[in-house]
């Protein structure tokens, strides 16, 4: 593909986990990559060779930070063809105890974030019939402990993907989202205990937790043209975990 023909891909949060898993897959097949993440750190620390990926320091959640950020990958590169709104934060706690300044920080970047990011770039996707992919979680298809503010961002998520599917279509903006199960990251493992991952194992049919490529693999196949038909829907790469109901841990070890 001649240079000046490279699609080019937006990834918020992609500084670590599935982000940069998604960044490199995107990359691997010929487009351009913007990988965006707030955290100076981790955004120092990445490195590469290839010219075709280059990395930003921005808050999503900040809409003055989002006008400088297209600003610049705009600078870089003329076009924008698919946006992965990624970026995210947790919080787990109980409903008494999550306060409205901890809730307010999980909207702001899970829901806020990825309203404002989408906004910004619709007029660069109407040129290009580009497409957005929204990250949401398989704790916003059912309800789980300690999840108030997470899990409710992510449902938000998911509403507004369908929201943008139906407004944008008409312009050829396709707009999908993708609700991760258990993956196995850095930080899930560092957390998780034997007894989380055994139960996590049992409720899911494939038995195990997903890995960060699998992730992007199904980010990969909305935003590419095999999906030119598809909008407004939800992909769960889960495992099978949204379609379980009560894990009977007796029967399975018979």
């Amino acid at each position: 593909m001649n240079e000046n023909e490279k699609k080019l891909a937006i990834i918020t949060g992609a500084a670590r986990g599935i982000g940069l898993a998604t960044a490199f897959l995107f990359e691997e097949h010929g487009f351009k990559v913007a990988i965006v993440d707030k955290d100076k750190k981790e955004i120092d620390n990445l490195s590469f060779e290839n010219k075709d990926i280059k990395k930003f320091c921005y808050d999503i959640s900040d809409s003055d930070h989002l006008d400088k950020m297209y600003n610049n990958i705009l600078d870089w590169y003329n076009r924008i063809d698919v946006l992965v709104n990624n970026a995210g934060v947790a919080d787990f706690g109980n409903i008494e105890d999550t306060n409205f300044k901890r809730w307010n920080e999980v909207m702001k970047t899970n829901l806020d974030g990825a309203f404002l990011c989408s906004q910004k770039a619709i007029k660069y996707l109407k040129k290009t019939n580009g497409n957005i992919i929204n990250i949401a979680s398989i704790s916003g298809l059912r309800a789980s402990t300690l999840r108030v503010a997470y899990g409710t961002s992510k449902a938000a998520v998911i509403q507004l993907t369908k929201q943008q599917a139906v407004e944008l279509g008409e312009f050829g903006i396709r707009v999908n989202c993708i609700a991760p199960g258990p993956v196995k990251t850095k930080l899930a493992m560092s957390v998780h205990t034997k007894d989380i991952i055994e139960a996590y194992h049992d409720a899911i049919p494939l038995n195990r937790y997903g890995t960060e490529k699998e992730i992007a693999n199904g980010i990969y196949f909305l935003a590419s043209e095999k999906a030119s038909y598809i909008t407004g829907q939800v992909l769960a790469v889960d495992g099978g975990f949204e379609a379980t109901g009560v894990g009977l841990p007796s029967l399975r070890k018979k």
